[in-house]
């Protein structure tokens, strides 16, 4: 009770003109907010355009707010419907299997920035966000609903419905709060949701039909982590390979190749690490990071010419039984800063 007392009189003077009391405001809610775009969206870029978007709306239209509903309530609504505005007439986010066949290792296309790719999320913008006594009514971050597989999943729903089953089955949201929020009556939301979850169902892996709270990372995710990054930095093909599942499949957008299976993908890492390859890229260096709530590593690369490692990409494991059943690596060396790297390595 005595936070939304402080918040009322903080919006009270918010109205009086003082910016610096509603920045405070709505900082308490950034993170969640660029979580929710971010979810609508399927890239981190757009959602932090959007979150100054909403800041903004939200600043010009305070006097609109006649706190009917929690000013919580009504950022997710301004946010909501900035997402909704930039997703028309938009083709869903996608990453490289999802477009073509798995590739021949011997191709070799050049990358596609006319495709809109997914992009991935760091961790350290949403894991603190836990409800507390200061902020009660924010929302924790469920780490299965981040997840690549997720994003990708909820892609396929058309951007109503994709609104809809963010706010009722992520957030916890009623029927009627969704439905008032989205200016739509609650038979509609319960009927958008409902096809909503028949959509996502047929585009979620199978082990991931439920999206129970998934666990922590284990340690033996932690040791397999470690392990491949010391056999990428020497260059060990045979210490990759053993930590690879059988059928791993490795993407990199902007490259719409993708490699299937052990073999393959140990077939284009081998082109790729002969020094005498023209394919070949150079030595790395590993960091260890975490996006979308799953292990990561940003790679820095040194060419032969090089006196520094230079950003090279960000990518996302998924490990399973003790293997990496999957690598998403980014080649987009502008997401670097988002997870607070630099983009050379000495």
């Amino acid at each position: 009770m005595l936070g939304r007392v402080d918040d009322d009189a903080a919006v009270a003077a918010a109205r009086a003109g003082d910016e610096a009391a509603f920045a405070t405001l709505f900082e308490r809610h950034r993170r969640e907010l660029r979580v929710h775009c971010y979810r609508m969206l399927g890239s981190f870029d757009e959602a932090e355009d959007l979150v100054q978007e909403t800041f903004l709306h939200a600043w010009k239209g305070l006097g609109g707010f006649e706190g009917r509903s929690t000013l919580r309530a009504w950022l997710y609504r301004i946010a909501t419907n900035a997402c909704l505005d930039a997703l028309d007439g938009r083709a869903r986010r996608v990453l490289p299997h999802h477009l073509t066949a798995p590739s021949d290792p011997s191709s070799g296309p050049v990358p596609r920035t006319d495709i809109a790719w997914l992009q991935p999320f760091p961790d350290r913008l949403w894991e603190p966000v836990e409800p507390s006594e200061a902020e009660p009514d924010s929302a924790a971050v469920a780490k299965e609903t981040i997840e690549l597989a997720f994003l990708a999943a909820i892609q396929h729903l058309p951007p109503r419905q994709r609104a809809v089953l963010i706010l009722r089955d992520v957030l916890g949201w009623s029927s009627k709060q969704a439905a008032t929020l989205l200016d739509g009556s609650v038979a509609s939301v319960n009927s958008a949701l409902q096809r909503a979850r028949a959509t996502l169902r047929e585009h979620l892996p199978e082990r991931r039909l439920e999206w129970a709270q998934s666990p922590e990372t284990s340690e033996q995710e932690r040791a397999v982590l470690r392990r491949y990054m010391d056999a990428v930095e020497r260059a060990d093909l045979a210490a990759v390979a053993d930590l690879l599942a059988q059928e791993v499949r490795t993407t990199m957008p902007p490259w719409p190749i993708w490699f299937q299976g052990r073999d393959q993908v140990m077939a284009a890492l081998a082109a790729s690490w002969d020094v005498g390859s023209p394919d070949y890229v150079g030595r790395f260096r590993m960091v260890p990071i975490r996006a979308n709530g799953q292990p990561a590593v940003a790679s820095y690369v040194r060419g032969l010419d090089d006196l520094a490692y230079h950003a090279f990409a960000i990518g996302v494991l998924r490990i399973e039984d003790g293997h990496i059943a999957e690598i998403t690596a980014f080649h987009d060396t502008g997401l670097f800063p988002a997870f607070d790297l630099p983009v050379e390595h000495r």
